[in-house]
């Protein structure tokens, strides 16, 4: 998610790890010939301006970037800028200044775009072309960055925020911006918040930001610096007043097509008048990578799970570096003995070797050798960068999915996360996963995360809607357990309309229950809908292609989708030209509104 950190050497690109693609963003300037090492015949890129504006409709957010950079040096330059973006966001929009005034991008097939851009450049005239790099990483090339002079860029995104018992976070990555050549001579960040139900607070954990009321539903907030150089990512969080809504239906009827729902609910159950009793791993990395404030973040957590476990709780803890440990080497009841020898072994926790993710979540489902209806939680502390053992994510993501009725949390800690991996490893447990940057109150985060996980509210849950419409392409295809406080988020597709039954079936206290709710399927203009929906969808085809292999069928679907909603992929890219070299473009590649209907 992070952008515009400045790096110097042609080589960089080459050495990305995708791992890291939370934390970096960055321009690369290519070299059109070699210097000798440690020496550069040019000064880094300057960032003169980062102006953010937020739009947030409910838990909508659309998010627009305008940037600029200075080439202080005296030739011209071509770099390469790469950033990702929010999971499960898409671009809306990709625009530079050439000639003076903003022009858009358009978006044509990557290797067509692709060849028409060096094309314009062996021409030297002024392109611009976005593309796929990786899960929610993207990289825009700019040519020409003139001497001496300016290059204004704008993009935005929208994404779908999540909400966790009424409270919603925003979140957008500055904090790279230390690395920057120069501070930063103007910095803004302004946020419109609009809700259904009245705003009950809005603060910001990060900054200090002016906070303007306008009734009841409405707030803008404004952040401005000047000569400044961010070392901290900037967050709001927001909740309204909490209704006993239940569920909600969003959706979209393009003319002659089936229509496209999101549907977002957060059933509320009876109070437990006892604690469900459960067993609970905890699984934390000790490893070097975790040396200094993340281990000692880590240990804080655990200390904290620990303490409140209940009676009825059976817990185990696994450390792992090179290799993985167990304290007991079997789950122990959560009493008080179990519990001191517990707090001494979190005390002794040291970072040293490697990181054997693998191993050590193997080791933690082996804790439990019976067959057994308690709940079965295990809840992973690390900075997630896999250094021994199976390295591979694919492999690790599949080993842990054979493990039945195991949940497996991921606590990531400090900003080097390799969020896709412990976000793989969650949803595919019908999990979670959350995070920590080391700046940020430990407490909140971890009071927050062991108290939802502490009451599962709903699980195995299943979604079905009554006669009169019918339903396709869900996701996520394996809804997850919910634990208090949890919306449940679904996307899809529907024929039919009209008012209809939705029914919501899982576990609960113990025993199966089904909540059901009235919802109407009609022909809205929520446009956004369809392409949340189609972002989620090609995400899915394309990670088939890389688990599976690409097919003709898998690759022809992502392609046609991408291009009627304008996502970039590793099969489409946004091209920037001028006037006259726009006119080169052939207008079957310059017309996406003509496309069909997936």
């Amino acid at each position: 998610m992070k952008r515009s950190l400045l790096i110097l050497a042609a080589g960089l690109l080459g050495m990305l790890s995708l791992s890291n693609a939370r934390g970096d963003g960055f321009i690369v300037i290519e070299q059109p010939f070699l210097v000798r090492p440690g020496h550069f015949p040019f000064a880094p890129l300057e960032v003169t301006s980062h102006h953010v504006e937020v739009k947030i409709d409910g838990q909508v957010a659309i998010t627009s970037i305008d940037q600029e950079f200075y080439n202080p040096n005296d030739q011209r330059l071509e770099g390469t800028y790469m950033f990702p973006v929010p999971k499960g966001a898409h671009i809306d929009k990709f625009s530079m200044e050439i000639g003076g005034k903003m022009v858009d991008a358009e978006l044509l097939r990557a290797d067509k775009a692709r060849q028409i851009y060096e094309d314009i450049v062996r021409r030297m005239r002024d392109p611009a072309l976005l593309e796929y790099a990786g899960r929610d990483l993207f990289k825009v090339r700019i040519f020409p960055i003139e001497p001496r002079s300016r290059k204004p860029i704008k993009i935005s995104y929208t994404e779908l925020l999540r909400s966790d018992a009424g409270t919603v976070t925003y979140s957008y990555p500055l904090s790279t911006e230390k690395f920057s050549a120069q501070p930063i001579k103007s910095l803004s960040v302004k946020v419109e918040v609009k809700t259904e139900q009245p705003l009950a607070s809005i603060y910001s954990p990060s900054h200090k930001v002016e906070i303007k009321r306008d009734g009841a539903n409405r707030a803008v907030i404004g952040y401005e610096s000047k000569d400044e150089t961010p070392d901290t990512d900037f967050q709001l969080v927001y909740n309204s007043e909490v209704l006993d809504v239940g569920l909600s239906l969003i959706t979209h009827k393009p003319a002659g097509e089936d229509g496209y729902f999101l549907l977002l609910a957060a059933p509320t159950t009876a109070k437990e008048t006892k604690p469900t009793p459960k067993d609970v791993v905890f699984v934390v990395d000790t490893s070097g990578s975790m040396a200094g404030p993340k281990l000692q973040q880590a240990k804080k957590a655990l200390e904290f799970c620990v303490e409140n476990l209940n009676n009825e709780d059976r817990f185990e803890i696994v450390r792992f570096s090179t290799e993985a440990e167990p304290l007991f080497g079997k789950l122990v009841d959560a009493d008080s003995e179990h519990r001191k020898r517990a707090s001494n072994f979190i005390a002794d926790l040291k970072p040293i070797g490697g990181t054997a993710i693998a191993d050590a979540l193997q080791a933690a489902l082996k804790a439990r050798t019976e067959k057994t209806e308690r709940p079965f939680i295990i809840i992973f502390l690390t900075d997630g960068l896999p250094t021994v053992g199976t390295r591979n994510p694919d492999e690790i993501v599949a080993e842990v999915k054979k493990a039945g009725n195991a949940r497996i949390f991921s606590f990531g800690i400090g900003s080097d996360v390799n969020t896709q991996l412990l976000d793989q490893i969650a949803e595919g447990t019908r999990a979670f996963s959350q995070y920590v940057l080391a700046n940020e109150d430990l407490e909140v985060k971890v009071s927050s995360f062991y108290t939802r996980i502490k009451e599962p509210a709903l699980t195995n849950v299943r979604l079905e809607f009554g006669g009169g419409v019918g339903t396709s392409k869900l996701y996520p295809a394996q809804l997850p357990d919910l634990f208090k406080g949890d919306q449940l988020v679904v996307t899809g597709r529907y024929t039919g309309s009209g008012e209809v039954e939705a029914r919501l079936t899982g576990i609960a206290n113990g025993r199966q229950q089904t909540f059901t709710y009235k919802v109407k399927f009609n022909d809205s203009s929520n446009d956004y809908v369809a392409r949340l929906w189609a972002t989620r969808r090609v995400g899915f085809l394309l990670d088939e292609i890389r688990i599976h292999g690409e097919t003709n069928e898998l690759r022809d679907e992502a392609t046609d989708l991408a291009r009627r909603y304008g996502i970039v992929t590793p099969y489409t890219a946004y091209l920037i030209v001028e006037d006259e070299d726009r006119r080169r473009v052939p207008m079957t590649e310059r017309s996406m509104q003509s496309m069909s209907a997936d």
